[in-house]
């Protein structure tokens, strides 16, 4: 038997033993008493069972009947139930995003987005996976995971990226540390190509993509290295330089208070690093839910809404130089 007729023959099966009368189930179903006699008679043939017995009074369950009876109001409450659900997802924006970022980029730009989404979107679920750049492109591409805060990629075919910022990588120590390296290596702050070479340098691992961009730089430079501290995270990297631990590659976005306090010293490079930009990225070819569908709607309005703010904010004024054209 089809199963819409299947479905359609158990909500006559279901109608027909909650009135006890095959003429009153009709009437609440708007459909002929030849139909729904039809319909029983197709569903007992088809389980090979009786599942009613005829009285004077209408009809009643056997014992079989009974027992399907109960499995088919179960499982209609199911179907309920689940409608009921769909139903609050679409009226509350019940829903589910799951975004992979790295730790530091999670603390420092994921999570004022959340806090201003999550007050716009109460109900929907956020689930943080927390990834380097290259496992999170990774998990994009499979699927399995809906949004990235990453990197920018350098190839970006099935990528959709939406810059948010630039960042800045910077070299750091603690005065203690520089200090420290002097004393036992004298003017070696000078001697800027060989600086490396005589510091505990510490970097985040090889999976990071700013680890693979640093390297570049390195080579690019011709800088050599010593000795390598290797970190799984920035925030560690950051505590390891405050400490007196060594000279540590970081974003200095994220350490402007220790650099505006003293607690870190920021060391200038041979030739200044170029800015990087960070954004959100989705698979494209991927089918996006409705929740997602209104995070990446967010993320580039609010974007939008800065840049004009800013662009309002600007001043407009005319050098002295300057004067007002004629109208």
């Amino acid at each position: 038997m089809e199963v819409e007729s299947t479905l359609s023959s158990y909500r006559i099966f279901n109608a027909v033993a909650e009135t006890g009368n095959i003429s009153r189930a009709a009437k609440e179903l708007y459909i002929s008493q030849p139909a729904i006699s039809k319909a029983v008679s197709k569903l007992e043939q088809s389980l090979s069972v009786k599942l009613f017995t005829r009285n004077s009074r209408g009809v009643k369950l056997t014992e079989e009947g009974a027992l399907l009876y109960e499995y088919t109001c179960s499982a209609f409450e199911s179907l309920r139930q689940g409608e009921e659900s769909i139903r609050k997802i679409n009226a509350l924006g019940i829903g589910h995003i799951k975004i992979g970022v790295s730790t530091t980029l999670c603390k420092y730009l994921l999570l004022p987005y959340l806090q201003s989404f999550i007050q716009v979107y109460p109900h929907i679920k956020v689930t943080i996976e927390c990834r380097s750049t290259f496992e999170t492109l990774a998990l994009l591409e499979e699927g399995k995971l809906d949004i990235g805060l990453i990197g920018k990629p350098s190839q970006t075919k099935s990528i959709d990226f939406f810059p948010l910022q630039t960042i800045q990588d910077t070299f750091v120590a603690s005065p203690r540390y520089l200090k420290n390296l002097t004393e036992r290596e004298p003017g070696i702050l000078e001697k800027k190509r060989e600086l490396f070479s005589h510091a505990n340098l510490m970097l985040l691992d090889e999976k990071n993509i700013t680890r693979v961009y640093i390297e570049d730089y390195f080579s690019k430079n011709d800088i050599h290295t010593g000795q390598i501290l290797e970190v799984s995270n920035m925030d560690l990297l950051i505590e390891f330089a405050k400490i007196g631990l060594g000279i540590g590659c970081v974003i200095r976005e994220f350490v402007s208070k220790e650099l505006e306090d003293g607690t870190l010293t920021e060391l200038p490079p041979i030739r200044r690093i170029a800015r990087r930009t960070v954004g959100f990225a989705y698979n494209k070819t991927a089918v996006q839910n409705d929740s997602v569908k209104r995070f990446i709607r967010f993320y580039k309005e609010d974007a939008q809404n800065d840049n004009s703010k800013a662009q309002k904010e600007a001043p407009s004024v005319l050098s002295k130089n300057q004067t007002k054209p004629e109208t």
